[in-house]
């Protein structure tokens, strides 16, 4: 029996809609359909193929680890789990660390941890989160009402209490939510969902000392922004400012599923026996592949590519939207980066995607009004150029229907 794109429809329960192709193999920077059509990838599996599709490091070190040990379970402690471990709490600020298998279950883990540990260090009603409008933190029940998106949580019965949405680098509204009763403070240093909207740092430094003083803990969730992303081992690493708690996952193991809670000592005591588990977390074959990109993606010398690289494509970018009007401006960080739409194509950008798709180049969204942009960090600069040339095709047709 052959299948198809249509048979995807007919198996699958429809969350999603993906694009009118079945995705057959994938190497580098490219994929390929069952048609034999090639594409350009500048979505990495949406950041979480952070050195391409099937790098051979990556290859290499799935093949020679799956002939040694693959999983235990957390009743027993496994090499390759502390070796990552190590390596996260050497290159970070941080001393303990938790593994899951997703970014959606380290946000959850780690809204879990901060109100476990108000509750021990200071009484129940010390259970308010503050969280910000367009952030997204995953899709539990837990971590998608605290994702400040109605869209996503709406419509699965009463929500659970305690969690204040305000608006995103808004200082003054941040001064007047903040209080005893607050027990987390959670934000993306760059909002993905929301529109690749960097954290101002004014904001973020205000944040933080007002979490001292009303100790409240400050959780990061960079399951996208971390791994090298915005051209630091994490986007905390540039700002001036530690969280009390950070998550991440998406890159952490270049394809393999796998996601992190990292927290001081202080906090993490909290966590003891029975309070929290993953019956996957700290999987062997995820950490030894966890280890290998740790140890690639943390040279300075790739990090600062990731920056070089990064910037000229804003640059690039930029260039080109202003040439056919269509960007009013491209933001983010490193290779992390989003396109604006001008006011005249405001909400369009699936629109644009889907122009992008027809030229073989395959983009992500952040928004109707923002075309987001996270290749691979290994990419290289003929790629990218490449990348270009593909997408101004794409506003080439863009404009032409849009006129």
């Amino acid at each position: 029996m052959k299948l198809t794109r249509a048979s995807y429809d007919k198996v699958m329960i429809p969350c999603y809609v993906p694009m009118d192709m079945l995705v057959e193999r994938a190497h580098g920077c490219y994929m390929w359909d069952t048609e034999g059509n090639r594409y350009l990838d500048l979505t990495s599996g949406i950041a979480v193929n952070c050195l391409g599709h099937t790098p051979k490091g990556v290859v290499k070190i799935i093949r020679k680890q799956s002939r040694e040990l693959i999983h235990v379970s957390n009743i027993f402690a496994n090499i390759r789990t502390v070796q990552l471990a190590t390596k996260l709490v050497s290159l970070t600020d941080f001393e303990r660390v938790f593994f899951v298998n997703s970014g959606t279950e380290a946000n959850e883990a780690a809204l879990k941890l901060a109100r476990r540990a108000a509750l021990e260090e200071y009484d129940e009603s010390k259970d308010e989160i503050i969280a910000f409008s367009h952030s997204f933190h995953g899709r539990t029940f837990f971590s998608v009402c605290v994702a400040g998106q109605d869209k996503y949580s709406d419509g699965f019965g009463p929500k659970p209490g305690a969690i204040t949405h305000i608006p995103f680098n808004d200082l003054e509204t941040f001064k007047k939510t903040i209080n005893e009763k607050t027990c987390a403070v959670i934000l993306e240093p760059v909002q993905g969902e929301g529109g690749i909207i960097p954290v101002d740092p004014k904001f973020i430094k205000e944040v933080r000392a007002l979490c001292d003083k009303f100790h409240a803990y400050l959780i990061f969730d960079e399951v996208q922004t971390g791994i090298g992303r915005t051209g630091t081992f994490f986007c905390y690493q540039h700002t001036g400012v530690v969280p009390d708690i950070l998550t991440t996952a998406k890159g952490l193991a270049s394809g393999i599923p796998i996601g992190a809670v990292l927290t001081k000592e202080k906090i993490a005591k909290h966590f003891g026996p029975g309070t929290h588990g993953s019956t996957f977390g700290g999987n062997a074959l995820a950490c030894a592949v966890g280890c290998h990109v740790v140890d690639i993606v943390s040279k300075p010398a790739f990090l600062e590519k990731v920056r070089d690289k990064g910037a000229q494509f804003e640059q690039d970018l930029l260039a080109l939207g202003k040439k056919y009007g269509v960007f009013e401006s491209v933001r983010g960080e490193g290779l992390l980066l989003g396109c604006v739409l001008a006011d005249k194509y405001k909400g369009k950008s699936a629109a644009l995607q889907k122009l992008c798709f027809k030229h073989k180049l395959l983009v992500l969204l952040a928004g109707a009004d923002v075309l987001r942009l996270a290749p691979p960090l290994n990419i290289k600069k003929q790629h990218l150029k490449e990348g270009l040339v593909l997408l101004e095709k794409a506003l080439n047709d863009f404009t032409l229907q849009n006129s």
